[in-house]
């Protein structure tokens, strides 16, 4: 792809999607399309086929999803399955109709086993059941890693997965009912040393940008405690899910970002299964390179030479993880916490370990640049300044 080609970046104003638009402008690319949930819902085929009618994009970034942590997945499981597939089937099956060059589809690693060999690989993909508090997510997120390898082998596309493990950053989501474990984590603390400090100013400031459950800044004294006691935060005291001891790795977004663009400029399905000749496979006697999209006989699953294709999808992660009580401690450090921080085992722990394998990643050429200590730092000083 050239500088001039159009992007459509899905899900753009999101922590993943923002960061790969301000990753890929910075490299120059400026024909960017980008619609917010208002403007466009993924979920409406005939809503998203007018879009792809009108702009006819080059290629497609699908970082759109309906997401949120252990609570939400297990209040909202038909929710997460339906709005996710519904997304996922919408846009991959437009970027086809409409000739789409790249699409570079973002997942997650839930997709892999509960009980997955550490460090998962690739390989692992679908080998023993899921995690049940997040099935329905990562089902919906194999079944899109599925289409793309699909896709790629009856109709010669170049749909790339990549799957990144907790992600963290600028626009992360802060609301308590269905946000990750390290945005809700840090919000819970910085709220309960407020409520210490008896700064009230402040505390209405953050419920007016991010009301909990309809309490807002200008809800009485009373209520807001009740509501901050419901999600663990009190007086200089906060009670997180679980027993502290899972494990987790997590990627600062603007790396994420870095690590999609790079895939996106840079990684074919061929390199991906290490065929050079795959292509040329799929396009056969076409002069311009163009897909037909009528003739499925050279298609990966009728070439007995390419054997099974599976698990085409890339890991995007550090490779390294820490506990959860250990990313407690490094949040109390950030937000300058004095109080305790505790936590209900009665509540469930979800996975224990998910720490990925990202070989294939840096075999393709890439390795994180941002660690953990100071992306903790980093996302505080965010978060602070989105209340400005």
């Amino acid at each position: 792809m050239d500088l001039n080609s159009k992007i459509y970046v899905a899900g753009h104003n999101g922590l993943v999607g923002s960061a790969i638009w301000n990753n890929l402008k910075a490299r120059g690319y400026t024909n960017l399309v980008g619609r917010s949930h208002k403007e466009l819902d993924l979920t409406d085929q005939y809503a998203v086929k007018k879009f792809f009618d009108e702009e006819q994009p080059d290629a497609v970034v699908l970082a759109a999803a309906f997401v949120g942590g252990i609570m939400a997945n297990s209040l909202y499981r038909a929710d997460f399955i339906m709005m996710n597939m519904k997304i996922q089937c919408n846009v991959i099956s437009e970027a086809y109709a409409h000739g789409v060059e790249k699409l570079l589809f973002l997942g997650s690693t839930c997709i892999y086993p509960k009980n997955a060999p550490q460090p998962m690989r690739e390989d692992c993909l679908l080998t023993s059941p899921l995690e049940y508090t997040n099935e329905e997510y990562a089902i919906a997120k194999i079944a899109g890693l599925k289409m793309c390898e699909s896709y790629n082998l009856q109709y010669g596309t170049n749909y790339i997965a990549v799957m990144p493990t907790n992600l963290y950053g600028p626009n992360d989501n802060f609301h308590l009912e269905n946000s990750h474990v390290m945005p809700a984590m840090m919000r819970k603390v910085y709220l309960a040393k407020l409520i210490h400090d008896g700064a009230w100013d402040k505390i209405a400031i953050d419920l007016n940008k991010r009301p909990v459950e309809g309490v807002n800044g200008s809800s009485k004294h009373d209520d807001i405690l009740n509501i901050l006691a419901k999600y663990g935060i009190y007086d200089n005291k906060v009670v997180l899910w679980g027993t502290g001891t899972p494990l987790r790795e997590f990627l600062w977004s603007e790396d994420m970002a870095d690590a999609s663009v790079h895939v996106l400029l840079n990684v074919n399905f061929s390199d991906i299964i290490g065929i050079e000749k795959y292509s040329s496979v799929h396009y056969g006697a076409a002069t311009d390179g163009a897909v037909d999209r009528n003739h499925s006989a050279g298609r990966g699953g009728a070439i007995p030479s390419l054997g099974e294709i599976r698990n085409c999808h890339i890991n995007v992660g550090t490779g390294k993880e820490l506990t959860i009580r250990e990313l407690s401690e490094l949040v109390v450090k950030a937000v300058g916490f004095e109080g305790t921080v505790e936590f209900d085992a009665s509540k469930p722990d979800g996975t224990m370990r998910k720490l990925i394998d990202v070989s294939k990643l840096h075999s393709l050429g890439w390795t994180h640049k941002v660690e953990i200590e100071d992306g903790v730092a980093k996302l505080f000083r965010w978060y602070q300044e989105s209340l400005q």
